[in-house]
C-alpha cells in the first residue's frame, strides 16, 4: 500500500468545505502541502500531511477513531475490501492470541497500527472490525453492492438453517453467510470469484467463530465444494452472465434435470445449488424476472417443477436489492429424494406491489404455512396461491406469480368511489389557504451570511447526536439492557412521514429519548429530509442524526426548512447520493423572531406539502376504483346505455 493519498475533492469532503475553499488554501497559503501524484488538473495530496495541516488550521471536524481509520483505508488505490481485509487479518491475531506472520499486512499497515490497536482495545477485535465493516458496507466507489441484511435474512429464514450447515456459491462479501450466522446455523460455507471479497467473508467467520470457511475461485467452473452437500444453499448469483463455462460443462453431473442451456446462466446456479443439498434441504436463489418465463430455460423448469425440486417463486417489492429496480424473484428449492411422489402444487407469491418491511414477514409466514402442509389450497387474492403443477405444466411453463393470480375482488366500488371523490375535492378546495403567502424580500441577491452545523454546535446553539447503530441480531453489547417496548423513530419512518413502525427489542446499544423540538435527519438517503418532533415517548432510531437546538439561538422548524433547501441537499450528499454528511449543511444567521416567523412559514409548507401529496395518492385511488368499476360492470358512465 502506498502513501494514501487524497483529492482535492476528498480534501474538501474531509473538511466540509466547498472544492473552490480548497483552491483558494492552495493559493493562500504556502506552506499547504504540495502534491504527490496525479495530474496538472487533477492533483493528489498525501493525507496524513493533509490532516496535520487542517488540524494545525483548525479545519479539520473531529472525527471519531474508526471514522478517521476508515478514511485511510480508503483512501489508497487497492480496493477497500484488500485494505479491509488486511485490518482484519491482524484483529484476527489479536483475538487469538497470535503475532502477524510477515506480509503484506505488516508491510502496508504498519503507519496505521497504532489507530488499529487503539480501535481494538476500546471495542475488542471482533467490535472494532464490524465498526470499519459498516463504513465499507456503505454505498460509495469500489465497493460492491451486497444483499440488503433484510433480504439476506428473508432468504435465511426461507431456507430454515438454524441448527444446520449453510452454503453460498456466490458469496460476494458475505452477506447471506452473517445472516445465516445471526439465525444459528452451525457451519457457513462460501466461494466467491473475488479473493478480496472472499478472504473479507472468512474473515468476519472466523472473528465471530462460525466454523466454515470462504474459498475463492469460480464456483461453476472449479466447484470448491464438489461432492459436498449441506443443510441448505443460499445465493445471489451474477446476473445475466455471457461466458460462465457452458462449452466445458456440458455433461457436468452437476445437470441433474438436464443441460444447462447456454443462454440460461441462472438455471446453471439454481442446479448447482440443487447438486450440494442434501435430500429435503432448501435452496433459496435470488433470480431476475426473467428467468420464470424465457422460453429457453421451460424445459429445465418443467422437470424442476416434475420432479418435485421447485417449490415456490417469489416476486418482491422493486428496489428489495439495490441496485436493481425491477421486482426481483426469490425462488426455492427442495432436493427430493429421487423415489419420492413428487407434490402436486407449488406456491407462487406476488409481492412486488408492497413494502418492503411489511411484506418480508408476510411473504416468510406464507411460505413456512405451505411447507408444513404442501398439499393445502392457499387463495389469497392480489398475493398468494398453491397453484396445481399440471396447472403449471402448460405450453409455456410460465412461472411468473402475477400471471397466476386471481383476481382481486372488487369491493362496493361505487361508494368508495362517491367517498373518495367528495375527500379529493375537500383537500383541492383548502390548497390555497394552506400555502403560506410570500413576497420577495427587499435588498436583491446578495449573498445571506450562513453558518454550518459544525460551526453552531461548536458555538453552543446546536447538539448533534448519534448517528447511532442498532445491534446486528445475535450481536452483544453491555449497554443494550433490556427492550421495554417503546416505540422508536426510524429512518424510513422519517422519509415516508409516517409514525414510529418499530419498537425497542433491546438492538439499540443507546436508548435516546425525543424531546418536542428536536429535529431528525436519516443519515443515509437519497436527498436531505428533515423532520420537528412534535410529541414525546419516541425513541431515537438507529442511522439518524439527531439535532437538538438550543430554544434561545435556534428555531427548530426554522432548522428544518433551512436543512431542506436544494443548496443543503447538494451540499450535504455523497457523490454516491446516499449518505448524508449533516455538519456540512449551511444555516442563515437570522434574529430569533425572524427564524420564528420563517419557521412558521416553513411548517406551513409541509402542511400544503402533505395534502398535495394526498390529493395525488386520492387521484390514483379515484382512477383506479373508476377503471376496475367499468371494467367489472358495476360501474356505468353517466348518460350510457341502461
Amino acid at each position: 500500500m502506498k502513501t494514501p493519498t487524497v483529492t482535492a475533492a476528498e480534501i474538501a469532503r474531509l473538511a466540509g468545505v466547498g472544492r473552490a475553499a480548497v483552491s483558494n488554501w492552495r493559493k493562500r497559503h504556502p506552506d499547504f502541502p504540495a502534491p504527490v501524484g496525479g495530474t496538472t488538473a487533477s492533483p493528489e495530496f498525501d493525507l496524513i500531511e493533509v490532516e496535520q495541516w487542517l488540524r494545525g488550521q483548525g479545519k479539520l471536524p473531529e472525527l471519531s477513531r474508526a471514522d478517521r481509520l476508515w478514511q485511510h483505508l480508503a483512501a489508497p488505490k487497492e480496493t477497500p475490501a484488500a485494505a479491509l481485509s488486511a485490518v482484519g487479518a491482524l484483529l484476527l491475531a489479536r483475538q487469538r492470541g497470535e503475532r502477524p506472520g510477515p506480509g503484506r499486512a505488516d508491510a502496508h499497515l504498519s503507519a496505521l497500527r497504532p489507530d488499529i490497536d487503539a480501535l481494538a482495545d476500546e471495542l475488542g477485535p471482533q467490535a472494532a472490525f464490524d465498526e470499519l465493516w459498516r463504513r465499507f458496507s456503505a454505498p460509495g466507489p469500489g465497493r460492491p453492492s451486497a444483499t440488503p441484511d433484510e433480504l439476506a435474512d428473508l432468504m435465511i429464514g426461507l431456507a430454515g438453517v438454524d441448527g444446520g450447515s449453510v452454503l453460498d456459491p456466490a458469496a460476494g462479501s458475505g452477506a447471506t453467510l452473517r445472516a445465516a450466522a445471526r439465525a444459528g446455523c452451525t457451519s457457513a460455507h462460501g466461494q466467491e470469484l473475488d479473493s478480496d471479497l472472499a478472504k473479507l467473508a472468512g474473515l468476519w467467520l472466523a472473528l465471530r467463530e462460525v466454523p466454515g470457511e470462504v474459498i475463492p475461485g469460480d464456483s461453476l467452473r472449479a466447484d470448491a465444494f464438489a461432492g459436498r452437500t449441506f443443510d441448505a444453499v443460499v445465493c445471489h448469483p451474477p446476473f445475466g452472465a455471457t461466458n460462465w463455462g457452458d462449452e466445458a460443462l456440458g455433461h457436468d453431473p452437476r445437470w441433474i434435470v438436464g443441460t444447462t442451456p447456454r443462454t440460461e446462466p441462472e438455471l446453471a446456479w439454481a442446479q448447482h445449488a440443487l447438486a450440494h443439498l442434501r435430500v429435503g434441504g432448501h435452496a433459496i436463489l435470488l433470480m431476475p424476472p426473467t428467468v420464470a418465463g424465457r422460453r429457453a430455460g421451460k424445459r429445465i423448469r418443467q422437470e424442476l417443477l416434475r420432479r418435485g425440486h421447485l417449490r415456490a417463486v417469489i416476486a418482491l417489492p422493486p428496489g428489495a436489492a439495490a441496485p436493481h429496480g425491477v421486482p426481483l424473484h426469490l425462488w426455492v428449492l427442495r432436493r427430493a429424494a429421487t423415489d419420492a411422489q413428487a407434490p402436486t402444487r407449488a406456491l407462487l407469491v406476488d409481492a412486488a406491489g408492497g413494502d418492503l418491511a411489511e411484506v418480508f414477514p408476510r411473504i416468510l409466514a406464507t411460505w413456512r404455512a405451505f411447507a408444513e402442509a404442501p398439499a393445502m389450497e392457499v387463495e389469497e387474492a392480489g398475493f398468494a396461491r398453491t397453484v396445481p403443477v399440471i396447472e403449471l405444466l402448460d405450453e409455456e411453463v410460465d412461472l411468473t406469480p402475477a400471471r397466476r393470480q386471481l383476481a382481486v375482488k372488487i369491493g362496493p366500488s361505487g361508494e368508495q368511489l362517491v367517498r373518495t371523490t367528495k375527500r379529493l375535492a375537500a383537500i383541492v378546495g383548502d390548497l390555497p389557504a394552506l400555502m403560506p403567502q410570500v413576497r420577495p424580500a427587499p435588498g436583491g441577491t446578495a449573498t445571506p451570511l450562513t453558518l454550518s452545523i459544525a460551526e453552531l454546535i461548536r458555538t453552543g446553539a446546536l447538539e448533534l447526536i448519534g448517528p447511532i447503530r442498532p445491534l446486528s441480531a445475535g450481536g452483544e453489547d453491555d449497554t443494550a439492557g433490556e427492550s421495554n417496548g417503546a416505540p422508536v423513530l426510524t429512518g424510513r419512518d422519517v422519509i415516508s412521514g409516517t409514525e414510529a413502525s418499530d419498537r425497542d427489542d433491546g438492538k439499540l446499544p443507546e436508548r435516546v429519548p425525543l424531546m418536542v423540538g428536536d429535529v431528525v435527519v436519516p443519515a443515509a438517503a437519497r436527498y436531505l429530509i428533515a423532520r420537528v418532533i412534535t410529541s414525546e415517548g419516541l425513541l431515537l432510531g438507529g442511522h439518524l442524526f439527531l439535532l437538538r437546538p438550543n430554544p434561545a439561538a435556534l428555531d427548530p422548524w426554522f432548522l428544518a426548512g433551512q436543512l431542506r433547501s436544494s443548496a443543503n441537499d447538494k451540499q450535504t450528499t455523497s457523490l454516491s447520493g446516499t449518505r448524508i454528511d449533516i455538519r456540512r449543511a449551511q444555516i442563515r444567521r437570522l434574529p430569533l423572531e425572524e427564524q420564528r416567523a420563517q419557521g412558521e412559514a416553513f411548517q406551513r409548507l409541509l402542511t400544503f406539502e402533505s395534502a398535495v401529496a394526498e390529493v395525488g395518492s386520492l387521484s390514483a385511488e379515484l382512477v383506479r376504483l373508476a377503471a376496475d368499476g367499468l371494467a367489472a360492470g358495476t360501474l356505468r358512465p353517466e348518460g350510457g346505455a341502461q
